[in-house]
């Protein structure tokens, strides 16, 4: 009783800040995944290339890769040290390195596979026929995929939006990484709990991450419910 007491009292003073910043870079990350993916998945699933192993390689190498690996290659690409960031900063004057920008560009690297991949495999399972006839009627590639494509995988379009924005939300090693702990810009949730911990602080960690918990929760069961939904749908057409 009296731990569920402390607890109540940590959510009344709680610091929402972290998981506004979260699901900012949540949503700033899921949108450019989108826009960039969509044409990267549309030409995987059509190519025949022999670079298209390699180009699913890299993708997916995020998969794998330790975060903190990750975390620092980018880290190392965005800092003075290197050419791209001496480019960014000295031309263009763009800093990176512990901003929110910087931890949308290291989240859309560590988030690409989560976006690409889905909408790949609900491109490569769209029945060839609705495509060749829209291109037989004379509509080009760009309005095939928006008009044909798209409306035909909205299973697959909804998982990769939500698989990646509840990835995004997770993220740790490679936030911490490049962006630091900085408040207001780049304490995001995950690091606001690994700061608590640090300093031994429990009740807030277990508030922190509760919370966490359940907008996870929340996310993927909203993917099942819509999914069951479409299977309901599926069986049930006339056949």
């Amino acid at each position: 009783m009296f731990e569920i007491f402390n607890i109540l009292k940590v959510l009344k003073h709680i610091n929402y800040e972290p998981f506004i910043l979260s699901l900012k870079l949540a949503s700033t990350t899921t949108f450019i995944l989108f826009v960039l993916a969509l044409p990267l998945a549309w030409y995987l699933s059509n190519t025949k290339s022999k670079c298209k192993p390699i180009i699913e390689t890299l993708t997916a190498l995020p998969l794998v890769l330790p975060p903190s690996v990750l975390g620092f290659y980018i880290l190392y690409a965005l800092s003075y040290n290197s050419f791209f960031g001496r480019f960014l900063e000295h031309s263009l004057g763009i800093k990176l390195v512990f901003t929110f920008s910087g931890l949308v560009f290291a989240s859309c690297i560590y988030s690409l596979p989560f976006m690409v991949q889905p909408l790949q495999a609900g491109l490569e399972g769209i029945n060839k026929a609705m495509l060749e006839a829209s291109y037989i009627s004379g509509k080009s590639k760009f309005v095939t995929l928006f008009k044909v494509a798209l409306p035909n995988m909205k299973p697959a379009v909804l998982i990769a939006l939500i698989v990646t924005f509840a990835h995004t939300i997770g993220e740790f090693g490679v936030v911490l990484m490049v962006g630091g702990n900085i408040p207001s810009q780049t304490k995001v949730a995950s690091v606001a709990i690994y700061e608590f911990v640090e300093v031994m602080d429990y009740k807030s960690a277990h508030v922190y991450s509760a919370l966490m918990l359940i907008i996870s929760f929340v996310i993927l069961l909203s993917v099942y419910i819509f999914n069951h939904k479409q299977n309901i749908k599926i069986s049930s057409f006339p056949k």
